[in-house]
């Protein structure tokens, strides 16, 4: 299923879509900067930096769904992004990713990509050891989930949280989708 074209807003307030993305591979994680998962903004820069010229994108939803690990507010999540891990990729307004009030685009990925590559099993079972009660597919995870969307708006494949932004299945992926 290919993403429709769903009204965006980025963290600073402007306006954007998803259609305005078409053409490029796009790699849609959503985010939190309180997260043991967090680091991960350095590999999804390294990607941003290695692939940008070729049509890729890294398109980051910071969402305060899990943990509550992403606290702050739109100017203060670009501020980290920008200061901590050196972003230059779009960060968008902070969204729900999950649940009845989640953003159309979470609705529309996750219905085109249910179930995600990945150890989900192996860290869903670490969720729990620490007294949590992580979803089950389709829903999102965690934070640092990972869609991948092709050039035509098709969603290729969906990654677990816990899969690294250089992890060779991931990064082949993008190169066959470039």
């Amino acid at each position: 299923m290919a993403l429709s074209d769903i009204a965006l807003t980025r963290g600073d307030g402007a306006a954007d879509s998803t259609a305005a993305h078409r053409g490029n591979v796009l790699l849609i994680v959503n985010v939190a900067s309180q997260c043991g998962l967090t680091p991960q903004y350095s590999g999804l820069q390294a990607l941003h930096d290695k692939y940008a010229a070729r049509g890729f994108k890294v398109l980051a939803f910071p969402a305060n769904d899990f943990g509550a690990q992403e606290p702050g507010t739109d100017a203060e999540i670009a501020t980290f992004c920008e200061t901590s891990f050196g972003v230059t990729f779009p960060v968008f307004a902070k969204a729900s990713v999950v649940g009845a009030d989640k953003q159309p685009l979470y609705a529309e990925l996750v219905e085109a990509a249910p179930a995600k590559q990945g150890d989900a099993d192996g860290f869903r079972a670490k969720l729990r050891d620490y007294g949590m009660t992580p979803n089950e597919d389709p829903e999102v995870l965690w934070n640092f989930e990972k869609f991948l969307v092709g050039r035509d708006g098709e969603v290729i494949a969906r990654f677990s949280p816990t899969t690294a932004p250089d992890d060779p299945e991931l990064t082949a992926a993008i190169e066959a989708a470039l």
